[in-house]
This record gives C-alpha cells, sequence and structure tokens, in this order.
C-alpha cells in the first residue's frame, strides 16, 4: 500500500524549503499619472527603482492605498529624479493621479538565505523623491 503522507518518498532533510519575502518596497507613492493606451506595466522614477532594488522588467505588486485596488505588473523605469509613478494599459483603470501607491517585490529564498534576509524599504515625499531609506 502506498504511503498517504505527501512527499513521504522524499528522504528527511533533502527538501528544499522557499519561501516568498518582501524584497522591496517604495512606500506610499504618489501616481503622477495613467496611460490606458500603453501596452502594460508600471513606469517609475529609475532613481527609486535603484534604491529599492528593483530591475526594469521586474514583476511587482501595487497596491493602492486610495482605493483598495491590488495589482501585479512588472516595473520599467522613467526618467532619474522625475518623481514619475505612471500606471499603464490595463492597469491604468486602477489608479488615477493623485493616488498614493505601494510598490513591492518579493524573492523565492530557502530557509538559510530567508533567515538573513532584510527588505529594503523606500519612502517618499508627497513629489516621490527619497525622503528615508531602511
Amino acid at each position: 500500500m502506498p504511503d498517504p503522507r505527501p512527499h513521504a518518498w522524499i528522504p528527511a532533510g533533502s527538501c528544499i524549503v522557499y519561501r516568498k519575502l518582501l524584497k522591496s518596497r517604495i512606500h506610499r507613492a504618489t501616481v503622477t499619472r495613467s496611460d490606458l493606451n500603453y501596452e502594460g506595466s508600471i513606469a517609475v522614477d529609475a532613481s527609486l527603482l535603484e534604491a529599492a532594488d528593483i530591475q526594469p522588467f521586474e514583476s511587482v505588486h501595487v497596491w493602492n492605498v486610495t482605493n483598495g485596488s491590488r495589482l501585479e505588473t512588472y516595473a520599467i523605469a522613467a526618467e532619474s529624479g522625475s518623481g514619475e509613478i505612471c500606471l499603464n494599459g490595463a492597469a491604468a483603470r486602477l489608479a488615477h493621479a493623485g493616488d498614493l501607491v505601494i510598490v513591492a517585490s518579493f524573492a523565492w529564498l530557502d530557509e538559510h538565505e530567508a533567515g538573513a534576509a532584510h527588505p529594503r524599504l523606500v519612502f517618499v515625499d508627497k513629489a516621490n523623491h527619497i525622503a528615508e531609506q531602511r
């Protein structure tokens, strides 16, 4: 009779467990515009992406503090120092200029890496310039 336990065939201690942890967050940025006719993504001031360790085309979550919507898309770099936060394509329907958003990225880490991980937190002012980093 087969063993009913999940993964009973894997020897103890040989299974690698990965945890999805917050890698970085740009906190309470102000949406500067939305562009429904662009093909998708969120354009973020390149200096904010760098500070948050988010690469262009990396998957990000966008949580709209103003209206409660949540979405997942990818980041593209806007001009450094511009303060731009622009939702593009279908995501443009979920945010408008003036909305506050949180942009977050995640990483899958093994147990050893997860224990030592600390997210990069970037706090911005009303013009989306870096006010504080942790």
